[in-house]
């Protein structure tokens, strides 16, 4: 059952909380939010727990901070979230910069991380992961609303094969989509990922992990995901045939990865 927080109350808005037992805390994207980096499937992960999502600085109705974002206050800010919803401990499933976040965390708050989920994730970025952040970032900067951002975006977050599925009327609605603007603090997330690195933090990691790799990742490739694996002491590694966009491609596949994985650990 939920316990009185430990950590003060804050001015942040209310996380997103659904469902019930277990609690299951969410760690976003950079440039996104909850509902983007897990809208597709935050029901599913809900039908068996309690999960709590977060918007991170600047994103949804989350303020910005007056200074640079670090990732140790994400890591922490995520944790307060789920203190103040009641829970003492938690599992975290990370997506993408989320995952980097959720390591973060488990260094900073063992005691609370009962176990970690990271999809579509990275350690730190390469100079291949750099040059396409650093890409979007310049972009985004010149043009929130630039409708050459979100093609390049759209090319980035789809698989190949998933975009050469989709009619010309879909992908014009996703690129319509991604240049409806994007979180305020989109600026600072990107140039918090292109700096981020956990490596030190990944042999720390006493908790169960699991790693998902979408195969056909072009923002954030395949290699990310087996540096996480390797340096967690014990984690599993599965894939999963998707682009980055795992929420978009295959919610069903990710959905049943995570629970599989945490009703394993719950025993």
């Amino acid at each position: 059952m939920p316990s009185p927080s430990p950590f003060p109350a804050t001015r942040n808005p209310a996380p997103l909380v659904r469902g019930q037992g277990p609690a299951l805390l969410l760690a976003h994207g950079a440039g996104s939010d909850i509902e983007d980096s897990f809208g597709p499937v935050l029901g599913a992960l809900a039908e068996r727990r309690t999960v709590i999502g977060p918007d991170y600085p600047g994103s949804g109705a989350t303020p910005l901070p007056d200074g640079p974002l670090t990732l140790d206050a994400l890591a922490d800010h995520i944790v307060s979230s789920a203190a103040e919803a009641g829970f003492e401990t938690f599992a975290i499933a990370g997506f993408s910069m989320g995952t980097a976040v959720a390591v973060r965390a488990a260094a900073r708050h063992p005691e609370r991380v009962r176990a970690l989920v990271l999809s579509a994730g990275l350690a730190r970025p390469n100079a291949r992961t750099r040059l396409a952040v650093d890409t979007w970032r310049t972009w985004w900067e010149r043009g929130a609303d630039d409708p050459a951002l979100a093609a390049y975006l759209s090319l980035l977050v789809g698989s190949v094969d998933w975009l050469e599925e989709r009619e010309e009327k879909e992908i014009a609605e996703q690129v319509e989509i991604f240049s409806s603007g994007s979180p305020p603090g989109t600026g600072k997330h990107l140039e918090l990922l292109a700096s981020i690195d956990v490596r030190a933090d990944l042999p720390l990691i006493k908790a169960p992990a699991l790693v998902v790799s979408p195969s056909a990742d072009l923002l954030i490739s395949p290699v990310h995901s087996r540096e996480l694996a390797t340096g967690i002491p014990g984690a599993r590694l599965a894939t999963v045939d998707s682009g980055h966009a795992i929420a978009a491609e295959r919610p069903a596949a990710w959905a049943a990865l995570i629970t599989e994985f945490l009703d394993a650990v719950d025993g």
